[in-house]
């Protein structure tokens, strides 16, 4: 079986990269952007509406 992943954008560098939605934060706890260590919600760093979905549920 395939493992889900969530793909992420920090606002601030434009770094994306993807992860499992298993090793990030709730979407409104506070994430650091791994490159630029921007802090925002973890909400802020999803790249579509549908990785926010997938977060929320599986997260």
């Amino acid at each position: 079986m395939d493992e889900t992943t969530v793909q992420l954008l920090c606002p601030e560098c434009a770094k994306d990269w993807q992860t499992s939605p298993d090793e990030l934060p709730e979407s409104k706890a506070m994430f650091h952007c791994p490159n630029c260590h921007a802090s925002r919600r973890t909400a802020e760093f999803m790249r579509t509406d549908r990785d926010l979905q997938t977060l929320k549920q599986l997260g």
